[in-house]
């Protein structure tokens, strides 16, 4: 079963009583790996917009340009790096209560 090239409809119609077990087991896996996909897509926009807020003020964005100007490049490229900086604490903090 290829379950990256089946239609939603399909899914929907999908008995999973008839599903064999390696069958389940890579439905199982494709779920888990799409609601890891949004999961990360989700806090990449919430980064973009808290950053964005933070470094951007309101009605500056000029028409036409497509660029930040030299303070707010630096501005959104220091508020990425204290949000991975955080979250790579955060989560070498979890790995040390997990062990």
């Amino acid at each position: 079963m290829d379950l990256a090239s089946a239609s939603p409809s399909s899914l929907g119609n999908l008995d999973l009583s008839k599903l064999s077990d390696r069958d389940k087991q890579e439905l199982q896996q494709f779920v888990m790996n799409e609601s890891q996909k949004a999961r990360i897509q989700a806090s990449i926009h919430s980064l973009t917009d808290t950053c964005f807020r933070k470094c951007v003020p309101a009605g500056t964005i000029k028409k036409g340009a497509g660029a930040l100007d030299k303070y707010e490049e630096p501005c959104m490229r220091n508020c990425v790096d204290r949000f991975l900086d955080a979250n790579f604490v955060v989560l070498r903090e979890l790995e040390r209560l997990r062990n």
